[in-house]
C-alpha cells in the first residue's frame, strides 16, 4: 500500500481545534506551503471561525468531503478526534498531540488501520512534500523538492536532516516525522514500503533513535525494497536505562540499543551514517550525485 499523501497530496484538509495559538501559527504555514485548508472543528464553535477557517462542531457538518486531518487537540482528546476521522474514512490523519496516554495511542493507532486510514504520530511534526503541501509543522524553508525521502522518528532530526540536504542541494520527495512515542500509527517498515512502491523516491533516508524494535522489521525489508536506504541511529552514548526525550526512546536490553540496531540495519544492506554530514555523503555515492 502506498501512503495516501505519496499517491495524491490531499487536496481539502481540516484542522481539529485550529483556534489555539500554536495550531493558528501552522494553519498560516500550511497555508503557505500551498495546503487547501477548508475547515476547522472545534466543539461549541460552529457557525464562527478561527485563523481563517469557518468552524465546524464535527466532521459531519463539514459540507463535503476531505481527505486528511491535521489534530492540534489536547493529548486527552486524540482519541475521540482519531475514532471521529476513521469514522469518516479519511485516508490521512495528523495526530500532533504529545503526551498521549499510552492507551489511548494504542486505540487510536488500532481504529485508524482498521478504517484504512494512515495515521501519523502520535508527537509528530508531521509531513511536507516540498511543493505540493504541508500537513503539520516542518518549516518548508528547510525543504526543496526532490527524489531522497526523510523518514524520522525525531521531529527534531526531520527538520536538521531536511536542512542540510537542502543546503547540500539534494532535494526531498518527503519529510516526514512518523511520531516519537513507543506506540505510533505506522511504522517505519511500512513507510519503506510506501516508498518503495512510489516511482518519485529514489532514495530513503531513516533517522532511528534507541529504544523499541522498530529497527527490526525495518531491516527484514530492506533486502526487498529495491532502492538505497541510507540509515542513522541516534542515542550511541545514552545512558543505560534512562529515557532520552521521547517516551519511545528507552532501551530495555540489548536489542534496544542503538548500536545494536545499526548492526542489524547493516547486515540487512543499508548504509549507514553516524551523522548528518554521513548522511549526505552516502546519498552523494549512492546517486551518484
Amino acid at each position: 500500500m502506498i501512503a495516501p499523501f505519496l499517491d495524491s497530496f490531499p487536496r481539502r484538509v481540516v484542522v481539529f481545534n485550529p483556534a489555539g495559538r500554536y495550531a493558528a501559527a501552522q494553519v498560516a504555514a500550511m497555508r503557505e506551503a500551498g495546503t487547501n485548508l477548508v475547515a476547522g472543528i472545534q466543539l461549541g464553535r460552529g457557525g464562527t471561525d478561527a485563523a481563517g477557517l469557518p468552524l465546524y462542531d464535527d466532521l459531519l457538518s463539514v459540507p463535503e468531503p476531505v481527505d486528511a486531518a491535521v489534530l492540534y487537540t489536547p493529548p486527552e482528546g486524540l482519541l475521540d478526534a482519531v475514532r471521529e476521522c476513521a469514522a469518516a474514512r479519511i485516508p490521512t490523519i495528523v495526530a500532533a498531540a504529545e503526551y498521549t496516554p499510552l492507551h489511548d495511542g494504542l486505540r487510536a493507532a488500532q481504529i485508524a488501520r482498521a478504517a484504512g486510514c494512515w495515521m501519523v504520530g502520535p508527537n509528530t511534526l508531521g509531513l511536507c512534500v516540498p511543493g505540493e503541501g504541508l500537513l503539520g509543522s516542518i518549516a518548508p524553508s528547510f525543504c526543496t523538492p526532490g527524489r531522497v525521502a526523510v523518514v524520522c522518528r525525531s521531529g527534531t532530526l526531520t527538520l536538521t536532516l531536511s536542512r542540510i540536504l537542502t543546503r547540500a542541494g539534494i532535494g526531498q520527495r518527503a519529510a516526514i516525522n512518523i511520531g516519537g512515542d513507543a506506540v505510533v500509527g505506522r511504522n517505519p517498515h511500512e513507510y519503506l514500503a510506501a516508498l518503495a512502491a512510489d516511482e518519485r523516491t529514489a532514495a530513503i533516508v531513516y533517522v532511528g533513535e534507541l529504544g523499541g524494535d522498530k529497527e527490526y522489521a525495518l531491516a527484514e525489508a530492506i533486502p526487498g525494497c529495491g532502492k538505497p536506504v541510507v540509515a542513522m541511529v541516534v542515542g550511541r552514548h545514552a545512558p543505560p536505562e534512562r529515557r532520552m526525550g521521547h517516551a519511545g526512546a528507552l532501551a530495555g536490553g540489548a536489542r534496544e540499543t542503538a548500536e545494536a540496531k545499526i548492526a542489524a540495519l547493516a547486515d540487512a544492506g543499508a548504509l549507514i551514517a553516524r551523522n548528518p554530514e554521513e548522511v549526505v555523503a552516502r546519498l552523494r555515492t549512492a546517486l551518484r550525485l
